[in-house]
């Protein structure tokens, strides 16, 4: 007899902090690996380091992790901020990055998830209240992502 998982999602709540980031990394690999999902652990971790991290550098107030199992199968994870402002080239449209000099420090993370994830996106949240605005980065990594 088939069995049906129920879908399921999880969010962490962050403060600003330093080590927030890795406390999520640390708690999406556990929510994976309860999930039968620990392939998806590598990628998974580079999305939502690179994303957790933009958040934590461009924004000054607490941000959070977002997991859940999409309908195509693949895993979404999405990272809030309050921040409305998009990152270039993460909207809708695929958009320039733009040229990362070779000794910048900075700059590779979103180039790093768009060539991890098998999709991406971005919603703009701009009604206050329950969603508190800012927006929501997310990407999806499926078992034939390899980082």
């Amino acid at each position: 007899m088939a069995t049906v998982s129920p879908p399921w999602s999880y969010a962490l709540q962050l403060p600003h902090d330093p080590r927030a980031p890795g406390i999520a990394r640390t708690t999406l690999r556990t929510v994976l690996a309860a999930h039968g999902l620990a392939e998806l652990a590598v990628t998974a971790e580079l999305v939502a380091s690179e994303l957790l991290t933009n958040a934590h550098l461009h924004t000054q107030g607490p941000y959070a992790l977002r997991l859940r199992l999409a309908d195509s199968g693949r895993l979404r994870v999405g990272v809030w901020d309050a921040d409305p402002k998009v990152p270039p080239g993460f909207g809708g449209s695929p958009g320039v990055l733009g040229d990362v000099p070779p000794g910048a420090e900075h700059g590779r993370g979103l180039r790093l998830v768009r060539a991890c994830a098998d999709a991406w996106g971005v919603q703009v949240l701009r009604e206050l209240g329950v969603s508190k605005g800012g927006k929501l980065l997310w990407a999806e990594c499926g078992h034939g992502t390899v980082a």
